[in-house]
């Protein structure tokens, strides 16, 4: 499935380009024009629009800023288009617009579907739109990492599947180590850290407080320390309640009140209102008996026990002492509860690091039996990957004027005693196995397989990458390709060859190809002319769809240098015809 085609870019103020519209289809699109027309541009600018790194250079020379647009059609469902949403850009009936300004003072700024974001994220995006080949755009496929993770797409579920169970494995044995490594390395400040905590908590148990004990004491020391002055205070109020036994001549309210609701009962049948006043004289009659009684009671119950008063001090003390040791300010005893009973749960934690210990060791040594075993499964699928995927390759070099060339993978482990076990050696590991991946290139008989960094000059670097995206086409596309100069240095048949690779790559992604070969540019399902204006700049007239009779006369100049020869003409007509043949 196509994931997604760059319909038109819009480029201003870049390099040689002051402004300049580019116009994309699907299928195989070749960019020409004169040497230093500016048709690196397009891929300058297309490697912008991707997050690439920002340069001032590349600003024109008296303008405040470089600025890249592109319109990119996108399906729903797309990741593109999933990754883009999350990011809060807008699709426009499936098409996401992304734009990228450079100041001539360097800055940079990105634009996804109308929002500002992250250059970071455009080139999240380029994994799933594009993938560019020029020669400063090589460095990717030259780091093993990237040619671990090609070699891995290549050989689909029977990497993928044992990778994604490595995966979690290690991820899980990281854990396991960590927290084993932070035990051990720990264990002399966990074990003073225990001894703190039984040292508190055994204060706290010599005290034994209760929930709300400081509350009660407290209340407790008050009326104590009051005791005579509280008992006075009863005793007045209860003889002017009830009177005094001594003293018969003594007059309470009680009695007085009693009096008042006699007099009232005497005569309530005569009015309704002076009825209810009676009852209510009868209620404070009785409401002053109860409280008289009451305060008779209180009386005799007041302890003004001076020896109670300080076992009640000492034991405040006490708990004042355990609150501001294991307490906080204003909470008392609650807080110095809970704190015990935190401290009692990590104190069984930490008394339990020895069991914890036999745990994870057993865990870990589980988990590394399981990696090694995955670790294994993945050394063989990728040997044999490698195998298939090299020799795909080089029958691909052998028709781009690379016929000797041979291209092979070193799959290596490095020993480490305390590593996973491949191949009955114990070696080290990572995140995606234990095997270093390296793409290696013969680019003749005799010649020693050499790092394709450095077995391979420019334009067979490109070859190379070519000959990659063609065998990856069928299993693992991306929508566009854009290669730049990958037809350096050859001509004639092999130019031919690339042609009809580039043609062959078209016809399930899109292909953008800056080329000065006629006979690449013949195999294009659109041929773009990029040419300069008298004062040296590309304008917007400077980017022209060929057809017909113009696409002849362009051919015939990359053929002979003169469009109106008439032997360049008709072997351009031939070499359309050819590839229209092969289409």
């Amino acid at each position: 499935m196509v994931w997604g085609v760059l319909e038109e870019m819009r480029i201003r103020s870049l390099g040689v380009i002051d402004d300049a519209v580019v116009e994309l289809s699907p299928g195989f699109t070749a960019v020409t024009g004169e040497t230093g027309a500016g048709k690196t541009m397009v891929v300058t600018s297309l490697g912008l629009l991707l997050g690439g790194r920002a340069d001032a250079a590349l600003v024109r020379i008296g303008a405040a800023s470089a600025v890249v647009e592109g319109r990119i059609s996108v399906p729903a469902g797309a990741p593109a288009a999933v990754r883009a949403e999350e990011a809060g850009a807008e699709l426009e009936d499936g098409v996401l617009l992304v734009s990228r300004t450079i100041s001539a003072e360097g800055r940079s700024r990105a634009h996804l579907g109308g929002r500002s974001v992250p250059v970071g994220l455009l080139a999240e995006l380029a994994d799933e739109l594009v993938a560019v080949h020029g020669q400063t755009d090589q460095q990717g496929l030259l780091k093993p990492a990237r040619q671990r993770g090609a070699l891995d797409r290549y050989a689909g579920e029977a990497v993928s599947v044992p990778l994604a169970a490595y995966g979690e494995a290690y991820r899980r044995l990281r854990a396991v180590t960590g927290e084993l490594d932070e035990i051990t390395t720990r264990a002399r400040e966990r074990a003073q850290e225990a001894d703190l905590l039984r040292f508190g908590l055994g204060e706290i148990e010599a005290v034994a407080p209760l929930a709300g004990e400081d509350t009660e004491l407290a209340a407790e020391a008050e009326r104590l320390g009051h005791a005579e002055a509280l008992a006075s205070a009863a005793a007045l109020a209860h003889a002017a309640l009830a009177g005094v036994p001594e003293d018969p001549e003594s007059v309470d309210a009680t009695t007085l009140v009693a009096g008042a609701g006699r007099a009232l009962e005497a005569v309530r049948s005569h009015d309704p209102a002076l009825a209810a006043l009676a009852d209510r004289m009868g209620e404070i009659s009785i409401l002053l008996g109860d409280v008289a009684t009451e305060l008779a009671g209180y009386a005799d119950d007041l302890d003004a026990d001076p020896l109670r008063l300080a076992v009640v001090e000492e034991r405040r003390a006490a708990l004042t002492q355990l609150t501001r040791k294991y307490g906080r300010d204003g909470e008392g005893v609650a807080a110095v509860l809970a704190w015990a009973e935190e401290s009692a749960g990590r104190l069984g934690e930490l008394d339990g690091d020895d069991d914890r210990i036999e745990e994870l060791t057993a865990e870990r040594d589980r988990l590394r039996d399981e990696l090694s075993v995955l670790a294994q499964r993945l050394t063989d699928a990728r040997t044999e990957a490698a195998a298939r995927f090299a020799d795909a390759v080089t029958a691909e070099l052998a028709s781009l004027a690379m016929p000797h060339a041979r291209v092979s993978f070193d799959i290596r482990q490095t020993e480490d005693a305390e590593g996973v076990e491949v191949g009955g050696r114990r070696v080290a590991y990572g995140p995606s196995g234990a095997d270093e991946v390296e793409l290696l290139l013969a680019p003749h008989p005799g010649a020693p397989p050499r790092p394709i960094a450095k077995g391979a000059s420019g334009g067979e670097l490109s070859r190379v990458m070519l000959a990659v995206e063609v065998v990856f086409a069928g299993v693992d596309p991306v929508p566009t390709y854009l290669f730049d100069e990958v037809d350096a240095g050859v001509g004639g048949k092999a130019a031919v060859e690339i042609g009809r690779r580039l043609a062959k790559l078209a016809r399930t992604a899109q292909v953008v190809v800056v080329t000065h070969l006629p006979q690449v540019a013949a195999f294009a399902d659109r041929q773009l002319l990029v040419e300069k204006t008298n004062d040296g700049s590309v304008t917007r007239s400077g980017v022209t769809v060929l057809e017909g009779e113009d696409r002849v006369r362009e051919l015939s100049r990359m053929l002979a240098g003169q469009e109106d020869s008439e032997t360049a003409r008709a072997h351009a007509e031939e070499l359309l015809a050819t590839a229209r043949a092969d289409a």
